[in-house]
């Protein structure tokens, strides 16, 4: 069973999961695998919004961790959580017009969304990640 101290190291992977596969479906779009290239980008969808209720129930249920690093870090760590947020509400309205333009046929339009979309979703998901890392592996919560 899951609980609740577990959802970070979950989100943490399905952010990994979410990135692997927007990585594959961008090689697999420039190979012109279409078909592959859908499959991922439905699987990356799919996955970020696993991560997406996953998240919502954490915070939810009232678990914040503030973070312990001191000096330099600090920083440094604010600065990639306070982008990686606001990059973060972004990322399901992006996607999801993305797809929507994708799963229409709209190539034109898909691409020109894309191309923000893409980057913006890979940075969240690499972000996500590394302050997971930073948050509870190397300077762990304070409290």
């Amino acid at each position: 069973m899951i609980s609740l101290s577990d959802l970070p190291l979950v989100n943490a992977s399905l952010n990994s999961v979410a990135l692997l596969l927007l990585l594959t479906g961008y090689a697999m779009i420039r190979s012109d695998r279409r078909d592959a290239h859908r499959r991922c980008m439905l699987a990356a969808f799919g996955v970020s919004m696993l991560f997406l209720v996953s998240y919502l129930t954490y915070r939810l249920a009232g678990a914040e961790k503030k973070f312990g690093g001191t000096g330099w870090i600090r920083p440094v760590y604010f600065f990639i959580l306070i982008t990686h947020v606001v990059l973060a509400a972004t990322v399901p309205i992006l996607a999801s017009r993305t797809l929507y333009l994708g799963l229409r046929g709209r190539w034109e339009q898909h691409r020109r969304w894309a191309r923000i979309a893409f980057p913006v979703w890979v940075y969240v998901s690499v972000t996500g990640v590394l302050v997971y890392v930073l948050l509870f592996r190397i300077y762990g919560p304070v409290g």
